[in-house]
């Protein structure tokens, strides 16, 4: 009996696959990417198992993760971020696949639409727990095996995080948290040659918006992001950042320059308020020097200017 019950544990414990495991080549890495069902994650999916990495590809429904898993280059996990005990089974399963783990791709997420006022603190909690709980539980997880590797951990953020919509206080919120996440991961990764980044998106086609909307039982005619440019050009920046030498510490990623210019005067206008009415002010110049200080670092233009 007791043989029983510990085998009956141990297939509970093991995720439910979409599919029969597919073998990894010789010198594939492998990345897991979670919420990878539809919009920017399944888009991320798609562009590094093109690009020849090994995808672990993180849903929650059957239907999704049949789909994943007919995907070349791709093995679909039962995975919900917010349930320690599937985390716990896609660390078994990465670690038995034995290519270790180079990349992390912080995905999953959901929106909440509503005022403070508005949103229920079930409905709030639900979106910290997903889209900030998440990415610690996730990270905590899977660090061992990331650092083993020398690998990438990369968040998908949102320029909501910074430009702060009053329709979307508890996104917005959530995203937020992801910039000072991103930072202090960083600082504590330094040395060990773990790479940390955030992919911050602008307006593109997800289903973000009509999950919450279903969600919450509102009307969803806003909430339709099909008019938005499909996720490619996220993708393209998660595949730079798992690449490249150097990776930057936060890639913006938008649609127009209207939501560049928007976000980048945003926090222009946050510096302000935080020199301004303060012991230890600094003048227009003194700022400049900082500015100039701070660009010479800076990466130059990854694309040329269009007329």
């Amino acid at each position: 009996m007791a043989r029983i019950i510990a085998l009956l544990s141990l297939l509970i414990a093991l995720p439910v696959l979409a599919d029969t495991p597919q073998p990894a080549a010789p010198g594939q890495k492998a990345i897991l990417v979670t919420g990878a069902s539809t919009g920017i994650g399944r888009r991320i999916t798609e562009k590094l198992a093109g690009d020849g990495y090994f995808v672990y590809a993180g849903a929650r429904k059957d239907a999704d993760l049949k789909a994943l898993g007919e995907i070349k280059n791709v093995q679909a996990i039962r995975l919900d971020v917010t349930k320690p005990e599937e985390i716990a089974a896609a660390v078994a399963t990465v670690t038995q696949g034995g290519k270790g783990l180079y990349g992390l791709i912080n995905n999953a997420g959901i929106a909440a639409v509503g005022s403070v006022a508005d949103t229920t603190l079930e409905e709030f909690e639900l979106v910290m727990a997903v889209n900030v709980g998440g990415p610690y539980r996730m990270t905590k997880a899977f660090l061992p095996l990331i650092t083993a590797q020398k690998g990438r951990i990369i968040t998908i953020g949102s320029i909501s995080g910074i430009l702060a919509s009053p329709d979307l206080p508890a996104y917005s919120m959530s995203k937020h948290a992801m910039e000072a996440f991103t930072d202090s991961l960083a600082a504590q990764m330094k040395g060990t040659g773990v790479q940390v980044s955030v992919v911050e998106p602008g307006n593109y086609d997800s289903r973000i918006g009509v999950n919450a909307a279903k969600r919450e039982g509102i009307d969803n005619s806003r909430a339709d992001r099909s008019k938005y440019k499909k996720p490619d050009e996220v993708a393209a920046a998660v595949a730079q950042a798992l690449s490249e030498a150097n990776p930057r510490r936060r890639y913006m990623v938008v649609p127009n320059q209207q939501e560049a210019e928007r976000t980048i005067a945003k926090q222009i206008e946050q510096l302000v308020q935080l020199n301004e009415g303060q012991p230890y002010t600094y003048d227009r110049d003194e700022l400049t020097k900082m500015l100039d200080a701070a660009l010479a670092t800076s990466q130059p233009k990854t694309r040329p200017e269009t007329h």
